[in-house]
């Protein structure tokens, strides 16, 4: 199959945990990635088309959230989560890259199981809360409240993308917030809730492997300021770009730094 692509269900500590996996590299890499209104089933080869510049030197690990998620879900249960799938996998020890909520529950798993962190990736991420992701957070909540589904969506992509990029888009805006609706809103509603629930940055110290930390200066979910404070209380590589927004994830000179970092000697 094309990239070694496989597609599963993980049955672990009493969780049920879907993951991809591809790639054909020697080193394992492990991606958490951020809040979403979509499950993970489905998508491999559209992540592992994605993710092709990685897949000759890493065997790449995305593991999705629980399922049936309960009131009170924490980003580090994320990071505990991740740590029960990879121990699953026989994954030892992992290059990990988290992307927004992922990267808090990156700096979770970093902290709290240094063994199985190779090298660190933060993007678009924090440390602490902040009044920038409580406004984004508040305001989904409400439309939840609502029941204001479809305009939930158009307000993630609001949050997450600059108006310039959604004017491109502007006729099929209508269309992806009646496909992008979240099949479970609460669920969504207690992983969203997650994000209140980092507290790491007096604990930043106790990371010792490499950390490469990459943000925008015009993100409107995570704040640019909270990826420069991390950076800066790591005293490592940073990376701010302006005008992407929170998406910049997506963006090929993303993608390109996080490559040279995780492979550099």
């Amino acid at each position: 199959m094309l990239y070694d692509l496989k597609e599963g269900t993980l049955e672990v500590g009493g969780l049920s945990i879907d993951y991809v996996s591809f790639g054909n590299g020697e080193c394992d890499m492990v991606m958490i990635p951020g809040l979403t209104l979509k499950r993970l089933k489905g998508t491999g080869f559209t992540l592992a088309y994605m993710y092709r510049k990685f897949t000759k030197d890493f065997r790449i690990h995305i593991f999705d959230r629980r399922k049936n998620i309960p009131e009170g879900y924490t980003v580090r249960d994320i990071a505990e989560d991740v740590y029960l799938s990879m121990r699953e996998l026989g994954i030892e020890r992992a290059c990990v890259v988290g992307v927004s909520q992922g990267g808090m529950a990156a700096q979770y798993l970093a902290i709290e199981h240094p063994e199985a962190v190779e090298k660190l990736v933060l993007g678009v991420t924090l440390s602490r809360s902040n009044d920038t992701v409580r406004g984004a957070v508040a305001e989904w909540t409400e439309l939840l409240q609502k029941n204001e589904l479809e305009e939930l969506v158009m307000s993630t992509m609001r949050y997450n993308y600059p108006q310039e990029r959604l004017n491109k888009y502007k006729l099929m805006m209508p269309a992806l917030a009646k496909a992008g609706k979240p099949k479970d809103p609460q669920e969504f509603r207690r992983m969203a809730d997650a994000c209140l629930t980092c507290d790491v940055y007096d604990r930043l110290n106790e990371i010792k492997c490499p950390v490469l930390v990459m943000g925008d200066k015009q993100d409107k979910i995570a704040s640019g300021k909270a990826s420069e404070e991390i950076a800066e209380k790591l005293g490592c590589r940073l990376i701010m770009t302006d005008g992407f927004g929170h998406g910049v994830y997506e963006e090929k000179e993303f993608n390109e730094a996080m490559y040279d970092f995780l492979t550099e000697e």
